[in-house]
């Protein structure tokens, strides 16, 4: 009978129950001696019944409890009272590795870092006599500190099986429905558990292979239908290579998990210590060479002559391999094309800079700009053949970068100047002046073209830029995100900020090297547009596709086919998305599913203090009083945002919008509306809609037409808002009394007002710095941050005005609104905020001081995701 709150079992109160299972039932519970939190798991009645089943279930629980390993959950202490034998352990936070799985496969260097946690855990067991006898997904806890292995040696105290009496062993035990469907333990055990031979240690490394092969593959090693054909399967049959399902496997893993699962235990590895070393070497590049060869040598490791043998023995068998596909090519005809999907991890300790990648051209390589722990941005390199990257130096705070047509330099933006490096080594080279960059292509004659307002052309050795585009005057357009064509001389770029009078619309525009005039390919797409395999590809509706391109008659000329579906984001500033591809196939994006960023509290130290357990929240902002949170919500993970109310007393959160296309919430000064942009990412009319707070009411429209992003409200009703209709951006005044807008001030953006409503506080060009002016006048401006700033905001005395600065430090400046004087900026602390620029406010300040900001995880861990083959996706 199930336990209820309150039982006492000895010294241990119940609290809540936990799951239940074949082994017993598990509660969460209260040590009322040492008041810590405990996990109760409750043993089947028919162990009590068996004092041979007793007997041996309390001498093995004696030898785990004395098991002391960070990576082995802990056993507290064993007991018996009222019939009911139960065991303590360590309560554990997290969820188990089978219901991860079940959301796909890890990313390669995640399951390394559990593999090499669960092969050391092994190891440390068997030292002292100890198997696990039942290791699975689902007796695996992921954890903040890692995997945590349970059950060590009290999995299975039932009576050992004789030879020939498998069927008989308990459903629980071999997790057979009554249906014959085969699930859980059975999938892993070794084939020596399974013929009801004596077993050792080695059965728990076959299992241990099959647990590693699902969380590479996300799917199970072995198969069967019914009962028989899965003992069939586990017993006589190979699974497919793991490289075969996921191509960037190191070779040297798929050796390691095959040498696992052989079928005699004297061919498997013989000790799990050994075994967590090799994976060691693998996660410490070991087992690939630069060029993702396998077989490189970790520091340390000198191949001895049977090795220096071995490898010859394997390029013979490769190149015998090599005819013989040769052969069954020639004859049978090419073989159709498959599109494989994997994820790509950034260098230990560093984020991605979103946006900031390019593959390229052979496919080789890719390009990219990473964020370290200090906030710093990097150029790095790396083979997509293997995990190991290479950093560029003299490349820091790089932007935007793009390759040169022989893959063997790259171009980039920092400091305000175009540069290029050679990946080889050497320093980086300035070419020029771009201050206000957004892009760069490289042609096949040494030719650059870059965005620096309009569009212009320098030689790749340097000189003087000459325009290439030229927007019509007083447009405020602005030309991005330029890409030549095969041919060297077109190029396709992007057409946005548009004056909403301006009869030149926005969209992907067709330039030449040979005029300024341009012809416009489509009205209806907006941002970045790359051509690779005779399409275009663009996103639209947060999905990527591909649309046909007659390069003689330099137009589409079919139906656009979607690569890949509701996972792109767009930046809302520039309308830029992440994405890159190479004309051999080769395609990386990045997935706004696996953007694992968090909203997440901190002291005014840094210290954590917890997070907000919902996923997908951005653009955070507390309500007048501070008991809401507005934020854009992506609710299904696919890149579509709402604006969602979250009741921070109570816990809960409330849709507060319906269009997918909603971002960037500010709350009216009384806190009964809310104020957002719609439509900035979709192609639709962007405006800017407010909407009660508490969802009695339909969205009603203030402002629409060009990009217009609210900011906040002033206590006499004006919202200002960034407009980016008329040129660069500059600050406007929206009066909810007479529904008219004003110019503020030119060259600005990110203003909030301050609580009393007389100061603003944005940023400005030219140095990107924080300014604060008098409102609504008069006064001059005075700068408060020195080293360039963005997301200005107000602590709720208005007297000290925090934002962020460029390496992602917290900064904090006192304010005297008595006397418009400010003091020096001073550093509270590091944040991992996401991309601190044109994404506007993405932390908030609580009235009591804490800071609840946009954050990637601690282990920098968000990828980027590769499609090998994706012309493969055309075809369906």
């Amino acid at each position: 009978m199930p336990l209820v709150t309150g039982v006492h079992l000895g010294p241990y109160e119940i609290l809540a129950p936990l799951g239940a299972g074949g082994m017993g039932e598990v509660y969460r519970a209260r040590d009322t001696r040492l008041d810590r939190t405990v996990a109760i798991k409750v043993l089947p009645e028919q162990m009590a019944a068996d004092p041979e089943s007793r007997q041996r279930f309390e001498r093995e629980a004696r030898a785990v409890s004395a098991l002391n390993h960070p990576h082995i959950c802990v056993l507290h202490d064993i007991g018996h009272q009222d019939g009911i034998d139960f065991l303590v352990m360590e309560y554990l936070e997290g969820e188990t590795l089978a219901v991860r799985l079940a959301k796909g496969p890890l990313l390669l260097a995640q399951a390394l870092d559990y593999a090499i946690q669960i092969a050391g855990a092994l190891a440390a067991a068997h030292r002292r006599g100890i198997s696990h006898r039942d290791l699975k997904p689902g007796n695996i806890v992921l954890t903040k500190a890692g995997a945590k292995l349970l059950d060590f040696g009290l999995a299975k105290v039932q009576r050992a099986a004789t030879p020939g009496t498998l069927s008989q062993l308990p459903t629980e035990v071999l997790g057979i429905t009554r249906e014959g469907t085969i699930l859980g333990t059975f999938q892993y055990m070794a084939p020596e558990q399974l013929e009801g031979r004596e077993t050792d240690a080695r059965a728990d490394i076959f299992a241990f292979g099959a647990v590693l092969y699902e969380m590479l593959t996300g799917r199970k090693t072995f198969n069967g239908a019914s009962e028989a054909s899965l003992i069939g399967a586990i017993l006589h049959t190979e699974p497919p290579p793991i490289s075969s399902l996921q191509p960037l496997t190191p070779p040297a893993l798929d050796r390691i998990v095959k040498k696992c699962l052989v079928k005699d235990p004297d061919g498997r590895w013989q000790s799990a210590q050994d075994l967590a070393d090799e994976l060691k070497w693998i996660a410490e590049g070991g087992s690939v060479t630069a060029a993702g060869q396998p077989g490189a040598q970790a520091a340390g490791r000198p191949r001895g002559k049977r090795e220096r043998l071995a490898w010859a023995g394997a390029c013979l068998l490769l190149l015998a391999v090599t005819v013989y596909v040769a052969v069954v090519h020639y004859r049978s005809g090419p073989q159709p094309v498959q599109s494989t999907r994997s994820s790509l991890l950034p260098p230990a300790n560093s984020s991605f800079v979103p946006y900031n990648f390019a593959v390229s051209p052979d496919g080789a390589r890719l390009a990219f700009v990473a964020a370290g722990l200090d906030g710093k941005n990097t150029l790095w390199v790396r083979a997509l053949s293997t995990q190991v990257a290479q950093q560029i130096t003299g490349a820091e705070d790089a932007a935007f970068p793009f390759w040169s047509p022989d893959s063997h330099r790259v171009g980039f933006f920092a400091d305000g100047k175009l540069k290029t490096v050679d990946i080889a080594g050497g320093a980086a080279r300035v070419l020029c002046d771009a201050p206000a960059a957004r892009g760069g292509t490289w042609n096949r004659d040494g030719t650059i073209v870059f965005s620096n307002g309009p569009l212009y052309r320098i030689s790749a050795t340097g000189g003087v830029p000459a325009p290439v585009t030229k927007p019509p005057q007083a447009s405020g357009q602005g030309h991005f995100w330029p890409a030549f064509l095969p041919d060297g001389k077109h190029f396709l770029y992007f057409v946005n900020w548009s004056s909403p009078t301006d009869t030149l619309r926005d969209g992907v525009y067709l330039g030449s090297l040979d005029s300024v005039e341009a012809k416009r390919i489509s009205s209806e797409l907006n941002g970045n547009v790359a051509f690779a395999s005779g399409h275009l590809l663009y996103v639209r509706d947060r999905s990527l596709l591909a649309q046909p391109f007659d390069l003689g008659r330099l137009e589409t000329t079919g139906p656009a086919v979607p690569i890949v579906e509701q996972e792109l984001e767009k930046d809302t500033a520039f309308l830029q998305s992440g994405f890159s591809a190479s004309e051999n196939g080769m395609l990386v994006f990045q997935s706004a599913t696996e953007t694992p960023s968090r909203l997440v509290w901190f002291d005014s130290s840094g210290k954590e203090l917890g997070q907000l357990p919902e996923a997908g929240y951005k653009d955070p902002g507390f309500s007048p009083d501070g008991r809401f949170l507005a934020a854009a919500s992506d609710d299904e993970r696919n890149g579509k945002h709402f604006i969602r109310i979250y009741d921070l007393q109570r816990g809960i959160s409330t849709r507060l919008t319906a269009g997918g296309t909603d971002e960037f919430p500010s709350w009216s000064r009384d806190g009964k509306r809310v104020t957002y942009l719609t439509g900035a990412t979709s192609g639709n009319i962007i405006s800017i809609n407010e909407i009660p707070a508490d969802g009695s009411g339909s969205p009603q429209v203030l402002l629409k037409g060009a990009m217009m992003i609210p900011n906040g409200w002033s206590a006499d009703g004006q919202l200002v808002f960034m407009d980016f209709g008329n040129g660069f951006p500059h600050l406007a005044l929206y009066s909810a009394s007479d529904r008219q807008s004003t110019v503020l001030t030119g060259g600005a953006a990110e203003a909030q007002f301050s609580p009393d409503g007389k100061w603003i506080a944005y940023w400005a060009p030219p140095t990107f710095d924080i300014f604060v002016q008098p409102f609504p006048g008069p006064g001059g401006r005075l700068q408060i941050s020195r080293a360039g700033g963005n997301q200005p905001r107000w602590s709720r005395d208005g007297k000290r005005i925090f934002y962020i600065q460029s390496d992602k430090k917290l900064m904090e400046v006192t304010f005297d609104p008595q006397k418009g004087s400010a003091g020096a900026p001073r550093v509270l602390f590091q944040t991992r905020i996401v991309a601190p620029s044109f994404v506007l406010f993405q932390y908030d300040v609580a009235p009591d001081g804490r800071f609840l900001i946009n954050s990637f995880p601690s282990n920098n861990s968000s990828p980027l995701t590769l499609l090998t083959g994706w012309t493969a996706q055309l075809k369906r």
